[in-house]
């Protein structure tokens, strides 16, 4: 009971900063003169995943749980892309994915191709080539992650004139100061850290008292607790009309926790940390891999409809994660 009631605590620590996210990110993008696509994907996504960082490094050293930590993220990544099917939900009478700029796929390739690195790594976890006591696919996953941010800013700059419109038309906190949103927006951030660092010894505790074994509640229970500022936020920002900055959070969350899978290989010092979890997190890493393709087809396509309340990529996009919980079952 205690570890229930520990877990539901931080997690209404997390939905409570995160509701502030949204809005403070938007005023920031308004000030700095910033598409809400690169703030979406760079400091919206990189705040979101704070409770992943903080949740990976301390399961490595304190808890000494290296399945959690990468349960954690692979979970993340496939949680991401389920929030954006439901995002579709809010989103009328129109598909998100028509609403929302194509230059997402830029950065969702990038997500597929570190995915992908990481389902390699798991299958072929005795092949790791460690540089030092990490594996070479960290470096990997930090090299392509700086060119997805290099290339998707680049990308941006190309719109400026689309957005400088933007900014003309909607210039919606002339009275909030950029100092005032700077400091709520990290006040509010170190509260997600704070209630992330609880949550690898409480997913042990439940992972031991419910026979469900770290790989499955890694990726469930402690996934849906740190994913929770993704989806506060984006839910905010679609509620604001700011579709890029939702959707740019997603994509962008599952760039940044790829990089801290790379952090988390750092702060493991027994080896390559790939080598050391179970390989059944493959499943997780497809999964996402699935789930952001069927995305980038959607936006792609950009259907002018949506039968009932639900376009058929989000619905499909559901039925893969439903897949995926089926499968993490199975091999728990």
């Amino acid at each position: 009971m205690i570890l229930w009631i520990g877990f539901i605590v931080c997690t209404s620590a997390i939905v409570y900063a995160g509701t502030k996210l949204a809005k403070y990110g938007d005023i920031i993008s308004e000030k700095a003169g910033l598409g809400r696509t690169w703030i979406g994907v760079v400091l919206m996504a990189s705040v979101t995943s704070l409770p992943e960082l903080a949740t990976g490094i301390s399961s490595v050293t304190y808890a000494g749980v290296p399945d959690i930590a990468i349960g954690d993220i692979l979970g993340a990544c496939v949680f991401n892309m389920c929030i954006l099917a439901f995002l579709d939900v809010l989103s009328k009478p129109v598909p998100i994915s028509a609403k929302a700029r194509q230059g997402h796929i830029l950065s969702a390739g990038f997500g597929v191709l570190l995915l992908s690195i990481v389902a390699g790594g798991l299958f072929f976890r005795k092949y790791s080539f460690p540089l030092g006591w990490i594996g070479a696919y960290s470096l990997l996953f930090v090299i392509i992650y700086f060119i997805a941010m290099r290339l998707v800013y680049a990308y941006e700059k190309r719109q400026v004139a689309e957005f400088m419109k933007e900014i003309a038309r909607e210039m919606k906190y002339k009275e909030i100061p950029v100092k005032t949103a700077v400091f709520h927006y990290c006040i509010n951030a170190l509260i997600v850290v704070a209630a992330a660092l609880f949550l690898p010894k409480i997913g042990e505790g439940i992972a031991e008292t419910t026979g469900l074994g770290q790989t499955f509640v890694g990726n469930i229970f402690i996934a849906l607790s740190t994913t929770l500022p993704e989806v506060v936020v984006s839910i905010a920002a679609v509620r604001m009309d700011a579709v890029d900055l939702a959707i740019g959070n997603l994509f962008g969350s599952n760039l940044f926790n790829i990089f801290i899978l790379a952090v988390d290989d750092l702060f493991f010092v027994k080896g390559p940390i790939l080598s050391f979890v179970n390989p059944n997190h493959a499943i997780s890493a497809l999964s996402a891999i699935a789930m952001t393709a069927v995305a980038v087809i959607g936006l792609t396509y950009r259907a002018e409809r949506k039968p009932l309340f639900l376009a058929w990529d989000s619905f499909s996009i559901l039925l893969i994660y439903l897949m995926n919980l089926m499968l993490l079952y199975m091999v728990k």
